[in-house]
């Protein structure tokens, strides 16, 4: 890619690391190496002809060449996967130039990086921002995106310039798998405000929440009622009729018989003990999905990834398919073994 006089539009994400130039010199190493580790593997699925990294000192730019959702997701990836790592994250679509710098090295300028750089300054340590501009473009590609986004009003930078803001609040903060979200209720989060919000597809949390209980309350019922309709084992008599001596019969069959009604009783309950225990002995599916997709396993729905990115299943053979409202459907037949990870990576283009 050579220097052009042309103008650009691109997605540019900005990042730093919080207060990174007030920790000593070992601990800016420190941090600096975890930051490049997490932000390329966050930028995995993004090509590398399709994005130019620069590195701020305490933190990178990435101009997105291609498609805006792969800046959004990446970002998303980048908050998520920062962890411990302070980091404030910033997105702008605008107007850039490809130039050399001193080294002849590619560089960006523009009214598109340096409003990614403001508006990342508004962000909190550990918060995704992004300009209305580029909220205005990805909000239109999928109505899901629209449930992504939270304005959150104008802010003015040292330049007296305004600029509106929307946090992106899609996603789970810690765990990235959707089934794992009912139990843990996000934690450090109050569950009222996380019941309130709106999950995807348009759907409340609340509902999702109940139907789920509703779910389980069903199959608890069914399994209730199956145990109380099972036939009770025949009961053995130990007495027989008297002679008409007075004197009574030997019990030596019904005793012998005694002894097997509790052996099979036994032996039934531990088949059922060992069933639960079988359909434990799973594997993992490990989704990539760019930019993203909806997951369906054997015809039913586990989710929408990113931010889903595990799913535990019985050992088996599994049908798994991808759907992208603006792309064909991509489908893979999988076999899960236990203790094992299969791999699935898909790219929508």
């Amino acid at each position: 890619m050579e220097s052009s006089g042309r103008t650009l539009v691109c997605s540019v994400l900005f990042l730093d690391i919080v207060e990174y130039s007030k920790k000593p010199v070992a601990e800016q190493l420190q941090l600096k190496q975890e930051f490049n580790r997490v932000l390329t593997q966050a930028l995995e699925h993004v090509p590398g002809r399709d994005r130019i990294i620069l590195d701020t000192g305490d933190g990178a730019a990435v101009t997105f060449m291609g498609d805006p959702e792969d800046a959004m997701f990446a970002s998303m990836a980048m908050r998520d996967a920062a962890g411990a790592l302070a980091v404030r994250c910033g997105v702008n679509l605008g107007p850039v130039r490809l130039v050399k710098d001193l080294n002849g090295q590619l560089n960006i300028i523009g009214d598109g990086i340096n409003v990614a750089q403001r508006v990342m300054s508004f962000a909190r340590p550990g918060q995704l921002l992004v300009s209305r501009s580029f909220y205005e473009v990805v909000s239109c590609l999928s109505r899901d995106y629209a449930n992504l986004f939270r304005h959150e009003g104008a802010r003015t930078d040292k330049h007296v310039r305004e600029h509106d803001v929307y946090s992106v609040v899609g996603g789970t903060p810690s765990s990235r798998r959707l089934s794992d979200t009912m139990t843990q209720t996000i934690e450090g989060e109050a569950a009222p405000g996380w019941f309130s919000r709106a999950a995807p597809f348009g759907f409340r949390r609340s509902a999702l929440a109940a139907s789920t209980v509703l779910f389980l309350v069903i199959v608890a019922g069914g399994v209730t009622a199956r145990t109380l309709m099972e036939p009770p084992a025949p009961a053995t008599t130990a007495a027989t009729a008297p002679q008409a001596g007075g004197s009574a019969l030997p019990a030596s069959p019904a005793g012998r018989t005694e002894g097997v009604a509790p052996k099979n009783l036994a032996s039934r309950a531990e088949k059922r003990a060992e069933k639960p225990g079988a359909a434990s002995d799973g594997g993992r599916v490990e989704l990539a999905v760019a930019p993203w997709g909806e997951v369906l396993v054997d015809g039913r729905r586990r989710g929408v990834s990113p931010p889903l990115r595990v799913l535990e299943l019985p050992s088996g053979t599994y049908t798994v398919e991808i759907r992208n409202a603006n792309f064909p459907a991509y489908v893979e037949q999988v076999q899960v073994k236990a203790g094992e990870a299969v791999k699935i990576r898909h790219r929508f283009r």
